[in-house]
């Protein structure tokens, strides 16, 4: 006799098979009627609050404008390289309004490294708006967070029209999503496969989460194409907020991945915590909260380690040298955080729906983030933005620059705070403002052009220390003109802020 659950499975295959065979063949073999023109990576109002747009698993399953995946162009199964590409160039194709698709490189293999960019604005920057990324597959065999952003692009584009918050979100941000930094390690897993190093590393044998430069110490791996790739990206655009997606825990673990005293790797070290500490724990509960399970803190096994509320410090998990999401902070004033959204690393795909269903929310809610705390624009007494200015929030010694039209943004949680500006040939400042919890605060700073002495030297004032390199200024695309008040959507960027010039 077989037994039960036995019965049951011949009986949904029975009744589901034909059309499951038929859409997976329309999903295998759709493509746009054209490829669409790819954006080169080198040519951001406060959300609406309360129950309105919040939702856990039990409401996705019964609101009839949550998100149900087009078979036609993706469903909960994994996708290789070439399936994955044909399912981005369909959807810029779908969505021309909505999405651009471009190449930050090629894995040591030769496979494009594809960011799909979703927003109201897809192939140009929008002035005063925030860029942000989420990125996934760093461990090729870490999968599960490669499928959760294909989703959640099908989630956005279909949920623009419909969805208030989702529109909120596109029109006021750039969201730029690459599924899979290491393709060749994803080639090289295997479905089914929980724990273990096999396609975890790049095709060299190298673990691209370990491959950055270090803020403690001296990294001496030899740099990869794929993590290359990410350097020169993040150089070029102003990334204000970024997740990385991982698999193998269920948590958030935060900076510093690393600390100066510790001597070898092991769990239970100390923190290592950021001038940032406080907005990083808050951006981790943002994500751990909204998920289904993750706030509880439950370990995956027995013999690993529990985490209070679903968050962790990085170094705290144990210390790491060379993390992308310290580079990422440090060199570049990006908040990243690192999303551990799996136990299983390689689970089954039929356990996928779950997993959007627990991480759908968060990772919606932790890109709204993005409108917390200050931005604004640093001028001249002209009018004209001052390019790569240098600034810190006092007391907080890791800086953050403006772009080419003089933007700036720093996450920020309510308080009163001072920002200090240094640009060569203009007089530093020192400019005091409030964050409301309500919306951003908008800040506008001129700053004084230095004076010249009698011998047509100009005096500008030593650098200040800001603990990194010098970030290169963001290359975009053409930005229609805009003074302090108007963005280039024809709509008033001071409305719901708190508002401060200087």
């Amino acid at each position: 006799m077989q037994p039960v659950w036995l019965s049951a499975l011949l009986l949904v295959w029975c009744v589901v098979s034909p059309a499951a065979s038929a859409q997976q063949a329309e999903r295998r073999n759709f493509e746009p009627s054209s490829d669409p023109q790819l954006f080169g990576a080198g040519d951001r109002s406060a959300a609406p609050d309360g129950g309105l747009y919040s939702f856990d698993n039990l409401s996705v399953a019964q609101d009839p404008r949550a998100y149900r995946p087009d078979v036609g162009a993706l469903d909960f199964v994994y996708h290789n390289h070439d399936e994955m590409t044909r399912y981005l160039r369909a959807t810029t194709a779908r969505y021309p309004n909505l999405t651009a698709l471009y190449s930050i490189g090629k894995s040591a293999q030769g496979r494009d490294l594809w960011v799909l960019v979703v927003s109201a604005s897809p192939y140009e920057h929008m002035l005063g708006k925030p860029d942000v990324k989420y990125i996934g597959n760093i461990h090729g065999n870490e999968a599960v967070g490669r499928e959760l952003l294909l989703h959640l692009i099908q989630y956005l584009v279909s949920s623009y029209g419909s969805d208030p918050y989702i529109k909120w979100l596109l029109d006021n941000t750039r969201i730029h999503i690459l599924p899979s930094l290491n393709p060749d390690g994803y080639a090289a897993s295997k479905e089914g496969t929980c724990d273990g190093g096999q396609g975890r590393y790049n095709s060299r044998g190298f673990d691209l989460n370990r491959n950055f430069p270090d803020y403690f110490k001296q990294n001496n791996k030899r740099a990869q194409p794929e993590t290359e790739a990410v350097k020169d990206w993040i150089s070029k655009i102003q990334f204000v907020l970024s997740g990385s997606l991982h698999g193998g825990a269920l948590v958030v673990s935060y900076p510093y991945d690393n600390t100066p005293n510790a001597i070898f790797h092991s769990y239970l070290s100390q923190p290592s915590l950021t001038p940032d500490d406080d907005v990083f724990k808050h951006l981790s509960l943002t994500y751990a909260n909204n998920h289904g399970k993750m706030s509880r803190g439950v370990a995956c096994k027995t013999a690993s380690p529990s985490f209070e509320n679903g968050i962790t410090n990085g170094a705290a998990w144990y210390p790491l040298t060379g993390g992308m999401q310290d580079f990422n902070y440090v060199w570049h004033g990006c908040m990243e955080v690192t999303l551990e959204v799996s136990c299983c690393k390689f689970p089954p795909a039929y356990e996928l729906r779950k997993y959007w269903d627990d991480n759908q929310m968060s990772m919606i809610k932790f890109l709204a983030e993005a409108h917390r705390g200050v931005q604004g624009f640093i001028m001249d007494p002209t009018g004209n933005p001052v390019e790569r200015a240098q600034l810190k929030i006092k007391g907080r010694d890791i800086g953050f620059t403006t772009t080419k039209y003089g933007e700036f943004w720093r996450i920020l949680l309510p308080g009163v705070y001072k920002l200090e500006v240094y640009a060569d040939g203009y007089v530093p400042k020192d400019v005091d403002f409030m964050i409301v919890e309500q919306h951003p605060t908008l800040l506008n700073v001129t700053l004084q052009p230095s004076k010249v002495a009698e011998h047509g030297v100009v005096l500008t004032p030593p650098n200040p220390d800001l603990n990194r390199p010098l970030a290169s200024a963001p290359s975009f695309g053409p930005v229609a003109s805009s003074d302090d008040t108007r963005d280039n959507t024809g709509t008033n960027s001071n409305r719901d802020r708190l508002v401060f010039t200087s």
